[in-house]
């Protein structure tokens, strides 16, 4: 079965995607285009630095966006090189990368809602006017029902 253009548009996925990221943005401290590239990371599986360095060319540039991915637990090594027959790491997106993903993809399928509450959702507390504005806005997403 081959998906087709209109296939999307009538299920809403990126109907409230700009909210989603935000969300995953906010609460939980990845940069906007970090998760996307993950998000690219994820599709390929294991994947090579070079991957990495093609799927950032759409991106500005970041020189220590590798690093933080590593650094901060998104991404992981696979398999180690060795000098003889394997000549570059492999490296997957980790299990809270993958957590994270599935988690947008469940809430743009609309399977799951937005965490409402101030302890799962800091943005709900609404501190800052950004917040104010995002808090009307997963209110927004939560309550549709065509997502």
């Amino acid at each position: 079965m081959r998906v087709e253009a209109e296939d999307i548009r009538n299920l809403n996925v990126l109907k409230h995607y700009r909210t989603i990221r935000k969300w995953a943005h906010k609460t939980k401290g990845i940069r906007e285009a970090d998760l996307e590239i993950l998000i690219y990371l994820d599709c390929l599986d294991h994947f090579r630095r070079v991957d990495f360095q093609e799927g950032t060319f759409a991106y500005s540039w970041d020189k220590g966006r590798w690093d933080r991915l590593r650094n901060n637990g998104w991404v992981e090594v696979w398999r180690t090189r060795n000098n003889t027959t394997r000549k570059f790491n492999l490296y997957k997106v980790t299990f809270k990368g993958k957590q994270l993903i599935n988690q947008i993809y469940r809430i743009m399928l609309g399977q799951e809602d937005l965490p409402s509450s101030t302890k799962r959702n800091p943005i709900m507390k609404g501190e800052t006017y950004m917040d104010k504005v995002l808090k009307v806005s997963i209110d927004l997403v939560n309550k549709d029902e065509t997502r």
